[in-house]
């Protein structure tokens, strides 16, 4: 006799009764057997489990990005028909995105959508990952007490069907923070696997790549000037080597509009 304390056994699925196929009429045809929902549903559910999303944007999707906070930015509206369309036609089309734009434009919440419907309606593995949480991980496995490796760490990167790259070029560069970005990048773009990015670093050369293309037009003291007040790029960030292989794996999407936290709070 079942005590409180003893599980339950789940119960069968009343469509397949347990099996995980089921009977499908074809209208002057044999029948013939597929998968249930059920076995979908909980294959969908795993993937979702093992990709890696950070509570914070679990219920994100591109059905709930709330393009009425974006009325008047036609950027964002672009990017999210962009987005849609990529699901739509992956794995036929497997170029990546880069989703450009300050803080809080929707970046991760549309990059996220994309992910959860590739996981949700076709099966497609896929992993989140943020940047500089993976820099962080990969630094501490150099600590002999840690456990995990580095390739331990990076494998699951690498080998991801799709892979959600957060927030790139947020650690401040440096050589091994190049090196790191060029081994994940090199090694996806040469074995054709998709990723898609997200990044607030506007899409433009490092500085020395821009004093080189207007030594010519402009003096020193002009160039200076420029180099003092200018923002840093994505090029500043992950090399302007790196940002070309960004340019033939991803189609590059600008979101500009406001920022969508403040918006919200500001309408609660």
């Amino acid at each position: 006799m079942a005590t409180q304390h003893q599980s339950q056994p789940a119960e069968a699925c009343p469509v397949c009764d347990g099996t995980g196929w089921k009977q499908v009429s074809v209208p002057g045809k044999a029948s013939r057997m597929t998968r249930c929902d059920c076995r979908i549903s909980a294959r969908n559910q795993q993937l979702l489990e093992k990709a890696g999303i950070p509570a914070r944007y679990k219920n994100c999707t591109l059905a709930n990005f709330n393009l009425e906070m974006h009325e008047i930015s036609l950027s964002v509206r672009n990017a999210h028909r962009d987005a849609q369309r990529f699901v739509q036609e992956y794995p036929l089309e497997k170029q990546g995105m880069l989703l450009i734009g300050s803080i809080g434009v929707g970046k991760t919440h549309l990059a996220v959508g994309m992910i959860q419907a590739l996981m949700q309606d076709k099966g497609v593995p896929c992993r989140f990952c943020d940047y500089r949480e993976l820099l962080k991980e990969i630094q501490n496995s150099y600590n002999p007490a840690v456990q995990a490796t580095e390739l331990e760490i990076l494998r699951p990167i690498l080998e991801a069907e799709v892979l959600l790259l957060d927030e790139l070029g947020a650690v401040k560069s440096s050589e091994w923070v190049w090196d790191t970005v060029s081994y994940i990048l090199n090694s996806r773009y040469n074995e054709q696997k998709t990723t898609i990015i997200t990044t607030n670093f506007p899409d433009g050369p490092s500085g020395n790549a821009q004093k080189e293309i207007s030594r010519l037009k402009k003096s020193r003291e002009e160039e200076d000037a420029r180099s003092a007040s200018r923002e840093e790029t994505l090029g500043d960030r992950i090399t302007d080597r790196m940002r070309s292989r960004l340019h033939d794996m991803c189609r590059v999407r600008t979101m500009k509009g406001p920022d969508f936290r403040t918006l919200h709070k500001a309408r609660a």
